[in-house]
């Protein structure tokens, strides 16, 4: 039979991880202003980047907004993923998903993300995502937050509506790894820079 979608829908109705062992677990999208779930194809080739393995990994996710970033972490092996958002409808979705799905790896915390970085300083961690809203400006405060939260090798990954330049990453003490396009995202992978010679 048929399906129309309404003419109106700007994001979809939900999402899928897209690998490990919750692999298709539909996530709901709510109708929210700002939220911009991360595209199935973005996610899968980032966690192609990444290796589809991450046993062991720490991660944040500090807009958390649908939890695909990090419920897809948590699905590949990563054994600590905390989940940031504010909204405390999301924040409810949130932790009834990681009750659904029994995922003792997941934090959720109703948090502002910045403040919970700054927490993270030291912590060397392996992966922080960021996928503010779009226009929230807010990207260049996530960063610097993020980058002293990371460990050595630690990842940095990047959702922004704009190319973050090698120029801007190296004032960040970031170089981009990866880069991809889809859409009105820039998507990136950043790693720390090598700390120069003593």
């Amino acid at each position: 039979m048929p399906r129309s979608a309404p003419r109106t829908a700007r994001v979809p109705n939900e999402v899928r991880i897209v690998g490990g062992q919750w692999k298709r677990t539909r996530l709901p999208v709510a109708d929210k202003p700002g939220l911009r779930p991360t595209p199935d194809r973005v996610r899968e080739t980032l966690f192609n980047w990444l290796g589809q393995d991450l046993d062991g990994w720490r991660c944040v996710d500090a807009f958390a907004g649908t939890g695909a970033l990090g419920f897809e972490a948590a699905s590949r092996g990563a054994r600590q993923v905390v989940l940031v958002e504010q909204d405390p409808e999301l924040v409810g979705t949130l932790r009834s998903i990681k009750a659904r799905l029994s995922a003792d790896a997941v934090e959720v915390r109703r948090a502002n993300g910045l403040s919970v970085l700054k927490e993270f300083s030291g912590a060397g961690l392996d992966l922080v995502f960021l996928d503010p809203p779009f226009d929230a400006d807010l990207f260049d405060k996530a960063v610097a937050a993020a980058v002293p939260a990371l460990g050595e090798g630690g990842l940095l990954y990047l959702e922004a509506p704009t190319l973050w330049s090698a120029a801007q990453a190296d004032a960040a003490g970031l170089v981009v790894q990866r880069h991809l396009k889809a859409g009105a995202v820039h998507a990136h992978l950043l790693g720390r820079a090598a700390s120069p010679a003593a």
